[in-house]
């Protein structure tokens, strides 16, 4: 409360108090969340680099996707040879497929965009590159189209114009509901979460180096049960609690108290026991957001699968099939436009072995459905028309 006093005049003039209306609440409370910047660089820093249930989240989904076999056909037959087969078996000189395709899902996951770069003269590309989606910006028409990409590193900008032929850029971004041109994340739902995470890690780090709360209370009572340290006692104290009794490397060492001092320990209160409850918590959110089912992280308290293998089958059901189904789709119509021939490239669902189970229950109810020819069959199953090899 503050109090501002108007003092009287030499004739002694009655004094005016005036004091704030508000001078009698006491305001208590924990203060403003303060949160992370959401930008792909920020989240990528905070969610991917800093923090373990981000990073193997990201890391189990982008390899699990880069992993799936693919099969490539059209309408007619499916191909064990063909030229995007092989462009996308030796992408680039440096690079294999899995890594390729590795990062972008990477990138998809991390900024809802990923880009791919086609080096060619305008027929198939020779070489396919990953480009970094936080150095791309959208270049719009005015009809509000793109009509271009901009790409900038160390100051250059580079400009990939899109024109009435194939784009010399593959943009694959997730579904946004609040933007035209640029994708959304799962690091960005999970940004919440991740802050929460990565500050209970730090009070986790302050704790054990710096005894951020303290453990207990050294208590002076001088000769008459009254007095106080000087203060050559009272730095001397302090500078052997500080050298001989903090950090790690001193956990365990006797305490030798003399001169009236006595040691008061102090447990830890009901919030600061909830605080490993709130990581958990934060640390299933994240893995939710990414749809990686908690008890595949290690994360304790999750039943939401009876066991391991049901909760890794569900993994790669709802999340990892999808996500390569969308992004393994849209490379092909993008280098359909070069080769003029619409190709279809998709997972081979009968070499995953998460999968292997149910694939073998749809083939046999689909083979002992008699009343289904052989073409519809084939169609059930996700077999071309025409087999390779066949004359017809």
């Amino acid at each position: 409360m503050f109090d501002f006093l108007k003092r009287g005049t030499a004739q002694d003039a009655p004094v005016e108090a005036k004091a704030s209306a508000t001078g009698k609440v006491l305001a208590m409370g924990a203060g403003r969340a303060v949160w992370s910047a959401r930008d792909t660089v920020t989240l990528t820093k905070s969610g991917f680099t800093r923090n373990p249930v981000g990073f193997r989240a990201v890391r189990m989904i982008a390899e699990a996707a880069a992993a799936l076999p693919l099969i490539l056909q059209d309408r007619d037959r499916r191909y064990d040879a063909h030229p995007v087969a092989d462009l996308l078996a030796r992408p680039n000189a440096a690079q294999g497929r899995a890594e390729l395709l590795e990062a972008v899902y990477g990138y998809l996951l991390l900024s809802g965009d990923a880009y791919l770069e086609a080096v060619g003269d305008g027929t198939l590309p020779v070489e396919l590159h990953a480009l970094r989606p936080e150095r791309m910006s959208i270049v719009q028409g005015a009809d509000g189209w793109p009509i271009g990409y901009d790409y900038t590193v160390a100051g250059k900008k580079h400009r990939f114009t899109v024109g009435d032929g194939a784009s010399p850029i593959c943009h694959i971004k997730s579904f946004h509901p609040q933007n035209d041109h640029y994708g959304f994340s799962p690091l960005e739902a999970a940004a919440s979460a991740i802050d929460v995470h990565n500050a209970a890690s730090n009070w986790s780090k302050a704790l054990l180096d710096n005894a951020a709360r303290p453990s207990g209370a050294i208590v002076y009572k001088g000769a008459d049960g009254q007095g106080s340290l000087s203060s050559d006692q009272y730095d001397r104290l302090l500078h052997e609690m500080e050298t001989m009794h903090q950090g790690a490397r001193n956990a365990g060492r006797p305490m030798l108290l003399e001169g009236g001092l006595d040691w008061k320990p102090m447990g830890f209160s009901p919030s600061d026991m909830e605080f490993q409850k709130t990581k958990e918590a934060a640390a299933r959110e994240i893995a939710i957001a990414f749809g990686v089912p908690p008890m595949l992280l290690g994360i304790p308290g999750d039943a939401t699968y009876a066991n391991y293998q049901e909760a890794n089958r569900a993994f790669y059901r709802l999340t990892v099939l999808p996500l390569a189904t969308r992004v393994t789709s849209v490379i092909a119509d993008w280098l359909s436009d070069f080769t003029g021939e619409r190709i279809d490239l998709r997972p081979d669902l009968d070499q995953i072995p998460a999968l292997a189970t149910e694939r073998e229950a749809a083939w046999r109810r689909v083979g002992d459905a008699t009343f289904l020819t052989a073409a519809e069959k084939r169609a059930l199953l996700g077999l071309p028309a025409i087999e390779v090899g066949d004359a017809g």
